[in-house]
């Protein structure tokens, strides 16, 4: 027995632009799709239910296909930093917040941004001492890629103006030589590792959290790293299998493997795309930069707002070499977080030098700073772009300065990457970015930051159609997962995994497509969220 879809506007994405009329679905399958006349008659013993989609668009399934599942319910069940438009605002809130719990208790908070404030200064140890005595305390900055810490923190983490940095990382100090108390990339490490264990409830509680809204959200699954993070492999995968499959959380959970626990994982008698329905393991992740905001990312030319650098390779050559070289071991692709040109490069050379043979698609994250000769280079290359058009909204116009002008002829060049014949999927880095896809698809569409009053348009020349854009978080999510041939699209034998929305995003004015409302999730053929 099965379900009608019909009512509305049913773009299945085979084609730009071509609709149907109906949609017959049993269990998870799509079974036939066509003239509701048509289905009506060949399946009306078979029909169980029939939904109305009164008007509403109907879409294949929305996958964001770069996140961090676990840190966006930490996001929504932490103290969230991310809305605040001043350092003061920031150190008040965490006031507030350390004043709810015991003292001595860690005070973690999440999503500091100085390029949002008047003046784009990060937080330092001593103003967190001022506003927060009493209280180690952890500020995450939204990238991710450093955080600010006070001196308690310091203190517990053993952390001294002597400390041997970590490679790959950086302990920030002022002019005098002393500790300013914030640590990058690598460096975090240090704090991490004196941080109080991660409960199983913990985790539990962040998922449940992150699923649900993405169901609100009109997601039905991910491409998600978050393995290496929460207590080890073991712990954090459970914690999976506990919310989507026992909990019956239905969510498409494709698990990106940090390098650390990838043998882990083959222990376990994980493999590539191997697991169920639900939750499934895909590439190594791998870290060969930092990011743009601490200026980590690593560039083949000095920061133009800072020449004394050009970011911080997490790896050299010969290691990073090394860790695609074990992926292959294991028969896994990799999936390279590459923000900076030359980090990007020295992932070129090293998939060209160990190029994947067996299953899957390698995968280059973020790619916002390139040059024509890498994109050329690329193209070559059984791999696809994990892209995050959000970042157009978040990075400009500040990153014009931080780069320089005279770089930015092939950064966040979406449109290029597309005309190149290069396969691209459409991803948040939530909780870096909002998880919401309209909001990336807005930004890919208009190439604008909604929050802006002046609408400044940024190289308009890289925008994408609203079906370019649309296509990044479904058939590009599809294939950069290996699952082409059954999600992606509305087609027989395809997922019944839908996001239905109140309004066509096909037709209406671009600058609306931000404030889409989703109507319906549907998952294996079930609403899971209904507004």
């Amino acid at each position: 027995m099965g379900t009608l879809w019909h009512g509305g506007s049913i773009y299945t994405l085979q084609q730009e632009g071509h609709q149907i009329e109906a949609v017959f679905t049993e269990g998870s399958q799509i079974i036939e799709i066509g003239a509701l006349r048509d289905l009506k008659s060949k399946y009306k013993e078979e029909i169980q239910n029939e939904i109305d989609l009164q008007g509403s668009t109907m879409l294949p399934g929305f996958v964001d296909s770069h996140m961090h599942l676990i840190g966006h319910g930490e996001r929504l069940i932490r103290l969230d930093l991310t809305k605040h438009t001043s350092k003061h605002e920031v150190l008040m809130a965490v006031k507030e917040f350390s004043e709810t719990i015991e003292e001595g208790e860690w005070v973690i908070g999440e999503g500091w941004n100085e390029n949002l404030w008047d003046q784009p200064e990060p937080i330092y140890a001593s103003e967190l001492d001022q506003f927060v005595p009493k209280h180690p305390v952890m500020l995450k900055r939204v990238c991710r890629h450093a955080l600010a810490v006070n001196s308690l923190g310091l203190e517990k983490a053993n952390i001294t103006a002597d400390t041997e940095c970590p490679p790959g990382g950086v302990i920030d100090k002022d002019e005098s030589g002393k500790l300013n108390g914030l640590l990058k990339d690598q460096a975090q490490e240090l704090l991490f590792n004196v941080m109080p264990a991660v409960s199983e409830s913990y985790l539990k509680k962040a998922l449940h959290a992150a699923i649900k809204d993405a169901y609100r959200l009109g997601l039905t699954g991910g491409h998600t790293e978050d393995l290496n993070y929460y207590g080890g492999f073991s712990q954090t995968y459970q914690a999976f299998k506990q919310v989507i499959e026992a909990d019956g959380l239905s969510f498409r959970a494709h698990l990106l493997v940090h390098h650390g626990v990838a043998d882990e994982m083959k222990e376990s008698g994980g493999g590539y795309l191997e697991g169920s329905n639900h939750i499934e393991f895909g590439a190594m992740k791998i870290f060969a930069d930092g990011a743009l905001g601490g200026r980590t990312a690593l560039l083949s030319h000095p920061y133009a707002d800072d020449p004394s650098t050009s970011g911080v390779a997490i790896y050299s050559q010969e290691q990073l070499d090394e860790l695609v070289e074990k992926a292959r071991k294991h028969e896994l692709p990799v999936a390279v977080h590459t923000i900076g040109d030359l980090a990007f490069e020295m992932a070129l050379n090293a998939i060209e030098k160990h190029p994947l043979e067996g299953l899957g698609r390698d995968r280059l994250i973020h790619a916002q700073i390139l040059r024509k000769e890498l994109i050329d280079r690329a193209k070559k290359l059984p791999l696809i772009i994990d892209i995050q058009p959000r970042f157009t909204a978040s990075d400009f116009p500040w990153v014009i300065d931080r780069i320089g002008e005279e770089h930015m002829e092939y950064c966040y060049a979406w449109k290029t990457l597309l005309k190149e014949g290069i396969h691209c999927a459409g991803g948040s880095d939530a909780p870096i970015e909002p998880a919401n896809p309209f909001l990336g698809i807005h930004a890919a569409v208009t190439r604008t930051n909604i929050d802006d009053p002046h609408n400044t348009v940024y190289y308009p020349s890289e925008a994408l159609t609203v079906y370019e854009a649309v296509s990044l978080f479904t058939k590009g999510s599809a294939y950069a997962a290996s699952h082409e041939n059954d999600r992606g699209i509305i087609k027989e034998g395809y997922l019944a995994d839908f996001t239905i929305l109140n309004e066509d995003i096909f037709k209406m004015p671009i600058g609306q497509i931000a404030a889409i409302s989703v109507n319906k999730t549907v998952i294996d053929g079930i609403i899971v969220y209904e507004a």
